[in-house]
């Protein structure tokens, strides 16, 4: 008797893996003629089939044109109309206006969860990464038809392997360990797949990249440009958006990353030793194939102005944005989109702010922290923006942050003052917007500084895996294994001269010697280190689950600074008081056990039988 694999992937894509033939599935009419050879040995054909996993792929008729790894990609998750993001739902953000994302922080999902899964006018991830998958495995059981030279078929088999796994770990890590489909389903096979245990799917999917890499490089495209930088076709390949083999190597440096941290971890310190090495090994082709570090001066056009930059390893360019571009409405609040509102943006929380460091190195995490920096001259709290991390006035619009185009001064005006009883409000806390900040902050680092007073566009640019994420890979991975002045087998680099070398290429002090003299005193920096250079990159939320450290970091309580313009005095030297105060309750996070994962379809989970199904939230 057929069984069935009573999940997700049935429920999602029926008419693709019971369809009657080849044609239905990819979307062909029956008068179309095509027939498997016409699409797997014809070049153009086989085109059309596979890129769709990129930016396509219209199912059942209808025009939606997003079941693709798009929706695996932070950045465009972050851009959708339900105006949250991956921050957004976490410590480190409030977005604005109340909307479902708190909801969501507040540990109730399961109402709207189909908005993740194949809500096609959403984001459908779980849907998207299953199709992807899919087309991935019959391009990899049907590419010895193509008709083509070596070099392009081993390219298209590299990128299916890369496209496969990259699917596979965007399902896991928000959904937790999948079974790993790596053939065709038919209606006659077993469908009743058991899911891997967490770390044997991690280490699965560092293993097809590994095998991507070896393809990639078989193909000569452990690149695609020339690496060398002003030389003709730097970064302006027309096949740059594709994976490459050093941005495969990078992926299995992400997953074994996974696998060896407290949530997924299976052999202890082999696990750190296994990610500090691949870590290593992809740190190195990238060097050899002319990847490097921005300098400070460069370093946000890894986000904005530019189409791709050399130390993006694999990135995709989003084209150009002005002020009204809606796509901002998730990340920039309405009153620089000018939208009174809809518009509803980041808003980092005085938590995460406090995660930047000064300038010198000290730690501002807690009061302990701030009191000790106080106490060494570095930090005042009366004039709480000064002397800190580079990154800080890269990543975060704070009171009176200069730069500001087109604002009274070319400063961020973030207060209210006090005039006859009645308060009046900076521009940027216009109370006519609906989705102002709460929290006294906006956030910086992926704005394209454009706004109803800079009409202007600039190049908007996502750096999905980028050389700066690899050095804090190994570092992590290196200080567990071998503490943080050891380093893998044959690195030239230990964990400590990793961190450090992040923070010198922006300005930022080296880690203070008191927190680098065991693994357990250099872990919370490093950490930190992490949630500051790859802050709304997409990796937060992530982080401090995989850590086990989101418990205490939705615990509470998230906190935002008030701001009064009042005179300048020996107590408030900067003309501004500060005031440090909690949220209102309703924009507190909690935390459940079971929020590690996303649920499945509550009617959906009454059909799984041996598939285990995630708890509803």
């Amino acid at each position: 008797m057929k069984k069935y694999f009573i999940t997700f992937i049935l429920i999602l894509s029926f008419p693709l893996f019971f369809s009657s033939c080849l044609e239905s599935y990819l979307d062909k009419s029956p008068e179309s003629g095509l027939t498997t050879e016409d699409v797997f040995q014809k070049l153009d054909n086989f085109k059309k089939f596979f890129l769709d996993v990129y930016e396509g792929r219209q199912l059942d008729g209808t025009t939606w044109r997003d079941y693709n790894i798009k929706c695996g990609m932070p950045f465009y998750f972050d851009q959708w109309d339900q105006k949250y993001t991956w921050e957004g739902i976490t410590d480190c953000a409030d977005m604005g206006r109340y909307m479902e994302g708190q909801t969501f922080k507040s540990g109730q999902v399961s109402a709207f969860v189909n908005k993740f899964t194949y809500d096609r006018a959403r984001r459908p991830i779980l849907g998207s990464m299953f199709t992807a998958i899919r087309i991935c495995n019959m391009t990899l059981k049907n590419i010895k038809m193509l008709k083509a030279d070596q070099v392009i078929i081993d390219d298209y088999t590299a990128q299916a392997h890369f496209v496969r796994a990259f699917a596979h770990f965007e399902l896991f890590r928000i959904w937790g360990p999948m079974p790993y489909i790596t053939k065709v389903l038919g209606p006659e096979d077993q469908w009743d797949i058991p899911r891997l245990t967490k770390h044997e799917t991690l280490v699965r999917i560092a293993a097809d990249m590994d095998t991507a890499a070896t393809f990639f490089a078989k193909a000569g495209l452990m690149r695609r440009d020339n690496p060398i930088p002003g030389a003709p076709g730097h970064l302006t390949n027309t096949d740059q958006k594709y994976p490459t083999g050093v941005a495969a190597k990078a992926f299995k440096s992400r997953a074994l990353l996974y696998a060896a941290s407290p949530l997924n971890n299976e052999l202890g310190a082999k696990d750190w030793e296994n990610a500090a090495i691949a870590s290593w090994e992809a740190i190195t082709i990238a060097k050899q194939n002319g990847y490097d570090l921005l300098t400070a001066a460069k370093y946000k056009d890894n986000y904005v102005g530019v189409t791709y930059t050399n130390e993006q390893l694999w990135g995709r360019d989003y084209g150009t944005w002005n002020e009204t571009n809606g796509n901002q409405q998730g990340m920039v609040n309405g009153v620089f989109g000018n939208s009174k509102s809809s518009w509803s943006g980041e808003c980092p929380t005085q938590n995460f702010v406090d995660k930047f460091e000064t300038k010198d190195g000290y730690p501002l995490n807690t009061q302990a922290d701030r009191d000790a920096a106080i106490a060494a001259g570095k930090f005042k709290e009366q004039d709480p923006y000064a002397n800190r991390d580079p990154r800080f006035y890269i990543d975060i619009i704070f009171n009176q942050a200069t730069n500001m185009t087109g604002w009274s001064g070319s400063k961020a005006q973030i207060w209210f003052q006090m005039v006859n009883g009645v308060a009046k409000y900076g521009e940027l806390v216009d109370q006519s917007y609906l989705g102002i900040t709460r929290t006294g902050y906006y956030s910086r680092k992926r704005w394209t500084e454009t706004s109803v007073k800079n009409k202007t566009s600039k190049q908007v640019t996502d750096p999905i895996i980028r050389l700066g994420e690899l050095y804090l890979n190994y570092a992590e991975a290196a200080n567990e294994a071998y503490g943080p002045n050891g380093s893998a087998p044959g690195a030239s680099m230990t964990a400590l001269q990793a961190v450090n070398l992040i923070r010198s290429r922006i300005g930022q002090a080296d880690v203070l010697a008191k927190y680098t003299v065991s693994k357990d005193e250099f872990r919370p920096r490093v950490k930190n280190e992490r949630n500051i250079e790859l802050s709304f990159e997409g990796h937060y939320y992530f982080d401090i689950r995989r850590w086990k450290d989101a418990p205490v970091c939705y615990a509470g309580p998230l906190m935002g600074v008030t701001i009064e313009k009042v005179s300048v005095s020996p107590t408030y030297p900067t003309g501004f008081k500060y005031d440090r105060y909690p949220l209102s309750s309703d924009r507190q996070s909690n935390w459940k056990d079971a929020m590690y994962y996303l649920p499945f379809n509550t009617e959906d989970t009454y059909k799984m039988k041996k598939f285990v199904s995630n708890e509803v939230w």
